[in-house]
């Protein structure tokens, strides 16, 4: 009894000190990018293009692209991933075959971005004709986080007991209606986590958007989903990377970094709100 409860303590500090180390590294983070970059944040900053070879003006176009990127990747990708994690937990035969789509599926979560990327350039801007623009880069960024909703809504659809199925049907509705009254509500806040984790990453992935839809620089706005946008991801790399003054932008490439940052953290703590209080409402 006391060697495992020795192993138990053991097991806690170890799981405290991982904590700690995660939380310390975010606030290291954190703290780096605000020491380095908060003095370039200002007005202008967020609602001006760039100007003078992008060491000065702002990142206002960026904004508007990764927010125009990100939204598109979401809207397709969210409605397809739900309906396919449905198909997959309450009318599929489980069987050989499903286990085989969730293998696929997770391997395709694995897959490096910027495969997608190479794919989106084949598929939508060259085979479909979209060329650059939002429309490819969009639905090259939900096809990447389409896995990441697909096992996240499958798994909040596994977490609601069949005793609620039964119960339904035992009450005369039809399958249908027992998935979208007695199985959706309580699985929505598992849903809505796959859906942040995949905004998040469609606001911050790289490779996939420089093939199919970011540009160098434009000091204008999308008019429609066949243009391309300046977004932050891309617009940090070039600055990083392409720029010809780097000491001159360092400073707006540590803003955009903490602009980009805070824009995903934003998202994830809208998430866990709205996600603690759907629970609170419908007290699963």
């Amino acid at each position: 009894m006391k060697r495992q409860q020795v192993y138990q303590q053991i097991a806690f500090v170890g799981l405290r000190l991982s904590t700690l180390v995660i939380i310390s590294s975010l606030g290291f983070i954190l703290w780096f990018l605000a020491k380095e970059g908060i003095f370039v944040l200002s007005w202008e900053f967020f609602t001006q293009a760039p100007t003078n070879g992008m060491t000065k003006g702002g990142i206002f176009p960026a904004l508007v692209g990764t927010a125009c990127l990100t939204m598109g990747a979401i809207v397709f990708a969210l409605p397809l991933g739900v309906f396919a994690a449905i198909y997959l937990v309450e009318y599929a035969r489980q069987g050989r075959l499903v286990r085989i789509v969730r293998v696929c599926i997770n391997n395709l979560a694995g897959v490096p971005s910027v495969v997608f990327g190479l794919f989106g350039l084949a598929m939508f801007v060259e085979y479909l004709g979209f060329g650059p623009s939002i429309l490819a880069g969009s639905l090259t960024l939900g096809i990447l986080i389409l896995p990441t909703i697909i096992r996240a809504s499958e798994e909040a659809l596994l977490s609601v007991p069949q005793t609620v199925r039964e119960a339904s049907l035992a009450l005369g509705a039809g399958k249908w209606y027992t998935i979208y009254k007695a199985v959706l509500p309580p699985a929505i806040p598992g849903i809505l986590t796959g859906s942040i984790l995949g905004i998040g990453r469609a606001a911050g992935e790289t490779a996939p958007i420089i093939f199919t839809a970011a540009c160098f620089y434009t000091r204008g706005l999308p008019h429609s989903i066949f243009d391309q946008v300046m977004a932050l991801p891309f617009h940090l790399y070039v600055l990083a990377t392409e720029g010809t003054h780097f000491e001159l932008t360092l400073p707006v490439q540590y803003g955009t970094a903490l602009v980009l940052l805070g824009m995903v953290l934003g998202v994830n703590l809208i998430g866990v709100i709205i996600r603690i209080r759907l629970r609170r409402r419908m007290k699963w």
